[in-house]
């Protein structure tokens, strides 16, 4: 049994977040422990928690939980990740981890075991189905698969969803259950770089907006969701329908709260 950092760090730690309030008010500490740790694809890692707090936890679709992977002298390094699941009964959270790198996190989730242990701090984020919606479209890379996944397979019977998702290659394509109609376009990278906006651009271009008040999610790379974001600018979608979020940048690494920098 390991924890992510040893107590002796822990105490010396100048931890922003010691006091849950503010944009951390609804939130708890989870004392986690690994109880999987699966390769789900060749990009993807599915590591399943287990925490005492996770009794009359609540989130939204789409949301996260933050995990204190790492330390940087006496500063916590955190990293964010979807919640994929939650098995209420079993207190058991579910998180698919893209697999792209040698950051901190990665390297905790590439490294994690059964009974390894983790604080985490959740439900963190704001963008989640929009209910006054007539239709949803879903775009990003594979970063926000797990949370557009998540998202559409909580939209109702008779809603409308289109999701277009860049990942990798072919068998990173993972199967999901929707109640709702979903039309579905995987793009293949190929070798490609990730974080470059060309096809998602090509997609947002051209794909369909239906009749009705509809949301766009938006979510990805930084500087390719804001590519996006002005397309559908012209396209006519007023920005109050769209709900945009930078989950990484390329070339640079996330800072210490798990986001990408406010800059990037």
């Amino acid at each position: 049994m390991t924890d992510a950092l040893p107590q002796a760090v822990m105490a010396q730690l100048e931890d922003p977040f010691a006091q849950l309030n503010g944009n951390l008010a609804g939130t708890r500490r989870l004392q986690f422990e690994v109880v999987s740790s699966t390769l789900l694809s060749p990009h993807f890692q599915r590591i399943v928690l287990t925490a005492a707090e996770l009794d009359g936890f609540s989130y939204a679709p789409g949301q996260d939980v933050m995990l204190l992977v790492a330390a940087d002298g006496n500063r916590p390094v955190r990293r964010r990740y979807t919640i994929r699941y939650l098995d209420y009964s079993g207190r058991l959270l579910t998180l698919d981890v893209v697999l792209h790198g040698d950051g901190p996190g990665e390297r905790w989730i590439r490294s994690a075991r059964p009974g390894d242990r983790i604080e985490g701090i959740g439900p963190r984020g704001k963008i989640t189905t929009s209910p006054e919606a007539d239709w949803h479209l879903f775009i990003g890379d594979e970063a926000a698969m797990p949370a557009i996944l998540a998202m559409t397979e909580s939209l109702p019977v008779g809603s409308d969803a289109t999701i277009v998702l860049e990942i990798p290659d072919a068998a990173d394509e993972q199967e999901f259950s929707a109640a709702a109609t979903v039309r579905l376009s995987w793009l293949h990278r190929m070798g490609g770089q990730a974080g470059e906006a060309a096809r998602l651009a090509a997609e947002t271009a051209e794909v369909e907006l239906p009749p009705g008040r509809g949301h766009a999610y938006l979510l990805g790379e930084a500087r390719v969701v804001l590519r996006l974001r002005e397309i559908l600018e012209t396209r006519g979608l007023p920005q109050d329908q769209m709900s945009p979020k930078a989950y990484w940048g390329r070339g640079r690494a996330n800072a210490g709260h798990g986001e990408p920098a406010r800059d990037a």
